[in-house]
């Protein structure tokens, strides 16, 4: 842990407020914001101007991270080395913050105030101070008891209860379980005290239900039915006031998607949820029915103060203020500080200084909205914003100063390991400040709008004037010479692991594990179209990532659930991942383009008996060399009704044990049959290994795959009006030099920039943004809205050369133990005067029985069948394993002495993404 001072920001911007309208109705008030800076000529913020600077630099405008933003916070900074933070708590004295935190070194964390040291690590690893069964958070609480002598942890299972120390530490953990009901698990939200201490209230997440326990013994002494996924709370006086994420419950007639076994009113189209509610109850009278109060969509944090209720509605980008009195909502404060963008802002926490002034926390926009506040019936007034760390997800004040939790910290920076970094190397940090004048929060609002890249209608809509067509148009609706897009998205490796041993670019081949005698294909497309080595994705596995490339960003939901993902992990079934304003596939279709879907964001599949790797992999070779359609004909869906309805029956969803050169047949005999759409998405997952063959074996499928289809296209009379982006979910699984965020990307066309290095910064919103751009896709939120196209990587003069696939050079059938019923994959070699590719895998005798040790480790971690789950597995375990086997078990792991037994793994304790 270190702890730095940032200078405040003196800048002195010239700010004015327009379009801030206030309307009064007898139970509503609405005050918007909408910020411009006062500037005329060229635009003051964009993406672009990042130039060629990378993720981790510090520059004038701040330190660059991987989504498209600087950070800078106002106040002084203390980073956190132990993970996210998922929720946090002041102590009742105000000397001890307690952090719920993941993907670190610990669950809990308690931090000095005064000082800004760690007081205590708390976790299953054997180091913590304090050890608990248990590493999974929830996305609320901790909670302290009044008298500041309890803390409760939420889980998944129920609370754990710990004694509070003189000296603010934590002691005597007690288990307070919650059961079961059926498969749905507890999945506690938040917790909250009676004014007593005596009875402790839990929003039971998983269970749509709110419980009372008595804080002594830990008995359950009351229920009360809610509404779907109750998450935050807040107790006023004898009515407690309980945030259900997924609104009221499904009525006769509703259109549903599902979320952990309870159907949730929701858009078919956009595939979110379409109700929001906060739930009342009368703790007092056990006759008493449960009131609902009506507010906007995704309702988190709940905030009481002075007999009034805020609640931040996430996914609305508002907070809704409920009178206790009449539990009625009135007024609804809209958090849109940019006028581009209505969406994606999402405040997520709120608190009232003793000054009067309301802070909101928004976390997509790494800021704190401020507004003078004098009460539930008057309209509040927007000041304007100060700069926090990434994801701010808590606030508070202790006397006249104010603590900001924050997410992500500065991004995956925790030094783990000399040789690079990983996206599970993530921070978090607390900024505290006292709140400036309001003429300060008004210049600081300049520097939150050029971090995010914020202009003044950067967003150019055509407008009936019909341009020339170019391959990236100025203007969303002018044409395009591009009308087909084909959005490849693989998984999980970074720049350096795939493109390290190219001499021309920045990489790194100490750590490089899939090179050119590897990924052939992606060598040569990169030698004939274009080398990119500033190229960032935003998530840190697979969850986030697929939410990244299919709606530009990976909603709240999603990131405070990184604790706890029981509840769902990829949400392609689970409604409340589910932005408002739609996918990348409903905003082609709104444009009136195609959409043709294989594999990507879908959830239901089905294989026939016998589809085995082996089987379909010599499936793949009679339908290439005959034309015949599968033996293994495998159903496919969406619980989505809108990608359903453009899904192509047959390709796979994430299953390791169905090699990508099957998926490509798939496609292709629909390709030579059907053509293209204008939008053309695919899951080509096998890079992600883990599966019955070898990792080096996997990543050559994934690889000869992407060849042989990028050849099928370039071929085609398609060709001449294509482009194809070929992109990784997300990097997780192996180090980077610069960043472990740095991934490779493709963008294969006519009209690509060809043969060139481009070391501009890019990342995955810029690429949507650029497919938003060609296709007339309005963008889908503010992120993408901010975002600046890569124009550079285009030109005007077509090339029409195709490309050729380039044969694998290592075997495909590498590492399995049941050879294939057509034989051993055996590759010609590249010069005939060299050995021939090996087609089997020997393991050194000294290491045989750790090898033995990973095998079993392995046939645990849900990677092949039906049930697969992409990044199950431990990420330090799963990238030692890839690392071992790619390297014939004859080196350890960057940055590591030895090989290791999986129970050895230096952070074997971090839960892994699906399986805490």
């Amino acid at each position: 842990m270190q702890v730095t001072r940032q200078r405040r920001n003196t800048e002195r911007a010239q700010i004015r407020l327009f379009g801030r309208r206030v309307g009064r109705r007898t139970t509503l008030v609405t005050a918007c914001i909408a910020v411009a800076l006062g500037v005329t000529g060229t635009a003051v913020a964009s993406t672009q101007q990042f130039g060629t600077q990378q993720v981790g630099q510090v520059t004038p405008q701040g330190q660059v991270v991987a989504d498209d933003q600087y950070i800078a916070p106002y106040g002084s900074r203390t980073v956190i080395n132990d993970g996210k933070i998922m929720s946090s708590a002041v102590s009742p004295d105000g000397t001890t913050l307690a952090a719920a935190v993941t993907d670190g070194d610990a669950a809990l964390v308690l931090m000095d105030l005064k000082t800004g040291q760690v007081k205590q690590k708390i976790g299953t690893n054997a180091a913590d101070t304090l050890r608990i069964k248990s590493a999974a958070v929830g996305q609320e609480g901790p909670a302290y008891s009044p008298d500041g002598r309890q803390l409760w942890l939420g889980q998944s299972d129920g609370y754990t209860r710990f004694t509070v120390n003189a000296d603010g530490t934590l002691a005597d953990p007690v288990a307070v379980p919650i059961p079961a009901d059926g498969a749905k698990q507890a999945l506690v939200g938040a917790a909250v005290f009676s004014a007593d201490g005596a009875t402790v209230y839990g929003a039971v997440n998983g269970q749509n239900r709110v419980v009372a326990i008595d804080a002594a013994t830990g008995t359950i002494t009351r229920s009360w039915a809610v509404g779907t996924a109750p998450r935050g709370a807040a107790l006023v006086g004898d009515k407690l006031y309980v945030s259900n994420e997924g609104g009221r419950p499904a009525r006769a007639g509703d259109t549903t998607i599902n979320s952990y076994g309870t159907d949730v009113p929701a858009n078919g189209a956009t595939g979110a949820s379409t109700t929001g509610t906060v739930s009342v109850i009368d703790v007092a009278d056990p006759s008493a029915a449960v009131g609902t109060v009506t507010v906007g969509l995704h309702p988190t944090a709940v905030y009481a103060h002075k007999g009034v209720v805020f609640v931040t509605d996430t996914a609305d980008n508002k907070v809704s203020v409920i009178d206790t009195r009449r539990d009625r909502v009135v007024q609804t404060i809209a958090t849109q500080p940019w006028p581009e963008a209505s969406v994606g802002y999402e405040p997520d926490a709120v608190t009232v200084t003793d000054d009067g002034h309301l802070l909101v926390t928004l976390g997509r926009a790494n800021a704190v909205a401020v507004y003078r506040y004098s009460g539930a019936q008057e309209p509040v007034s927007y000041v304007g914003l100060l700069p926090t760390d990434y994801f701010p997800a808590e606030v508070t004040t202790v006397g006249g100063n104010v603590i900001v939790s924050n997410t992500r910290g500065i991004d995956a920076r925790r030094p783990t390991t000399a040789a690079g970094h990983g996206t599970h190397d993530t921070t978090s940090s607390l900024t505290q400040f006292t709140l400036p004048s309001d003429r300060a929060i008004r210049s600081a609002t300049a520097q939150v709008f050029q971090q995010n890249g914020w202009t003044n209608g950067d967003v150019k809509l055509a407008e009936g004037r019909r341009a020339k067509a170019v391959p990236v148009p100025a203007r969303i609706g002018d044409p395009s010479t591009i009308k087909h897009v084909f959005l490849l998205v693989k998984e999980n490796r970074t720049y350096d692991q795939v493109f390290g041993d190219m001499p021309q670019g920045d990489g790194d081949p100490a750590v490089t594990q899939f090179g050119e005698n590897v990924t052939p294909n992606q060598h040569a497309l990169a030698e004939q179209f274009g080398l990119y080595d500033n190229f960032y994705d935003v998530g840190t596995n697979s969850a986030e990532g697929h939410n990244w490339l299919m709606q530009s960003d990976n909603p709240e939901y999603t990131e405070s659930s990184a604790g706890e993902y029981t509840r769902s992990y990829d949400t392609e079934n689970d409604v409340l991942g589910h932005q408002k304003t739609g996918f990348i596939w409903s905003g082609a279709q709104a444009a009136g383009k195609t959409v043709k879907d294989f594999g990507e964001f879908q959830s239901l599949e089905s294989k026939p008996a016998g589809a085995t790797w082996q089987n379909l992999y010599c499936d793949t070779k009679t339908m290439q060399a005959t034309g015949a359609p599968t033996a293994y004909p495998i159903q496919t869906g969406s619980a989505i009704p809108s990608l359903n309805k453009v899904s192509v029956q047959g390709f796979p969803q994430f299953d390791t044990s169905v090699p990508d050169v099957y998926k490509e047949q798939i496609w292709k005999q629909d390709f030579e049959k059907n053509g293209p759409a204008n939008l053309n998405m695919f899951w080509y997952s096998n890079d992600h290994t883990g599966g019955p063959a070898n990792p080096a074996a996997q990543v050559a499928d994934n690889d000869l795959a992407v060849g042989r289809m990028v050849d099928e296209i370039t071929h085609s009379p398609y060709w001449k009006d294509s482009a194809i982006f070929v992109v990784e979910d997300d990097s997780q699984a192996g180090l980077d030099h610069v960043d472990g965020h740095r991934a490779p990307i493709q963008v294969i066309s006519p009209y690509a920039q060809r043969g060139a290095v481009d070391n501009r910064y890019y990342s995955q919103i810029t690429m949507m943004r650029t497919i938003e751009q060609i296709l007339g896709i309005h963008p889908m939120n503010q992120k993408d809205s901010a975002a600046t196209p890569m124009y550079g990587a285009f030109t005007g003069h077509p090339d029409y050369t195709p490309f050729t696939a380039v044969p694998n050079r290592t075997s495909l059938t590498l590492g399995l133990s049941t050879p294939p019923p057509c034989g051993v994959d055996t590759p010609a070699p590249q010069d005939p005067t060299a050995a021939p590719a090996p087609t089997t895998v020997s393991v050194p005798a000294a290491l045989k029985k750790v090898a033995a040790q990973w095998k079993t480790w392995q046939s645990q971690q849900r990677l092949t069948g039906d049930k697969a789950v992409p990044d199950f597995a431990n990420p330090e375990q799963m990238n030692r394993f890839t690392w071992y086997e790619t390297h014939n078990w004859a080196t350890p792991y960057p940055g590591d002495r030895r090989i290791y037994a999986p129970g050895d793994v230096p952070g074997a304790y971090v839960p892994s993404s699906d399986s805490d």
